[in-house]
């Protein structure tokens, strides 16, 4: 299970995160809606430590992971796709999936694994593998994101707005694969920030709620715990 007890985070000067406490629990999806600003793509960064705390605790399992850099969350099992995909241009596909494996010295044997299971979820990565990351349309880059992301996750699995962007055709593709994902993959504890969470109606276990960077508790009768975005 990842937890956050009371994480603060300012950015410039301004607090964006406030008290933010939560359970990301294995086999479970967890949604995180808010409007933009809201918080949601920084409760990630700070979970990844790509942004730093002024407070509070983010633990995996029995494990704090305090100040280790972020190549040592990877390495702990968890696998991040942010919102705007960042691929490297330069790559091929293939080259872009493999990356965070060759940070890890994965052996060969164990990448070759993890990219048979990954393109067995995703066949249309492996038809696309040599190409040019650079040269895929914003759809099919958010797919190489979720694979490159896949490549590391063995505990939680963070995608940042998915459906940002995406053609409705293309947001029905990728709904379909996430709950194809929680199939194959039940033991994930997966975390999905979006800002109208629709599509995720059919997987998601739990639904959070943030505004101004606060998670609203959820009323006693209420069967969904909800987290509020600044």
């Amino acid at each position: 299970m990842l937890s956050l007890d009371k994480v603060n985070v300012s950015i410039e000067g301004v607090r964006v995160l406030r008290e933010v406490s939560c359970n990301i629990i294995a086999c479970k999806t967890t949604v995180l809606i808010g409007r933009n600003g809201a918080g949601k793509t920084t409760t990630l960064r700070a979970i990844m430590g790509l942004i730093a705390r002024d407070g509070g605790s983010i633990r995996l399992d029995a494990d704090d992971l305090g100040n280790i850099p972020v190549y040592a969350r990877a390495r702990a099992g968890i696998g991040y796709a942010p919102e705007d995909r960042r691929l490297i241009p330069e790559l091929s596909v293939e080259e872009n999936i493999r990356l965070p494996a060759l940070a890890l010295n994965l052996g060969r044997v164990e990448i070759a694994r993890r990219l048979d299971e990954i393109y067995a979820l995703l066949p249309e990565l492996h038809v696309m593998r040599s190409r040019p990351a650079g040269g895929v349309s914003g759809g099919q880059g958010k797919m190489v994101a979720l694979g490159r992301a896949l490549m590391v996750a063995r505990k939680v699995l963070l995608l940042d707005e998915p459906f940002q962007g995406l053609a409705p055709a293309l947001a029905l593709d990728y709904a379909r694969t996430l709950g194809e994902l929680r199939k194959r993959r039940p033991e994930l504890a997966l975390l999905i920030t979006e800002s109208s969470p629709a599509l995720l109606d059919r997987i998601a276990d739990r639904t959070l709620q943030i505004e101004r960077g606060e998670i609203l508790l959820p009323s006693p009768k209420d069967v969904r715990a909800h987290v509020h975005e600044v």
